[in-house]
């Protein structure tokens, strides 16, 4: 899978499961300020990255994926 499609598949998935305008979902924004996440939507966020990509999110990474961008590497390196 390229980087394009990832972008555009988590792009997708999230802006639906979180009804935000896809538009919204920059590379420098912050995940947490554009979903509006608390502690039980991040368990969701990780749910929805590990069934859409087979790739666990330890919970100690989750302090380094602060941006899209930063998920995007990281389903890019784990993928």
């Amino acid at each position: 899978m390229t980087r394009e499609e990832i972008i555009a598949k988590v792009n997708s998935v999230l802006a639906e499961e979180f009804e935000v305008e896809e538009s919204t979902l920059t590379p420098d924004a912050s995940i947490k300020n554009t979903l509006a996440l608390d502690s039980l939507s991040l368990v969701d966020l990780v749910a929805i990255i590990q069934t859409e990509y087979k790739v666990k999110i330890p919970a100690e990474d989750l302090p380094k994926i602060q941006t899209f961008n930063d998920l995007y590497d990281y389903i890019e390196a784990h993928a």
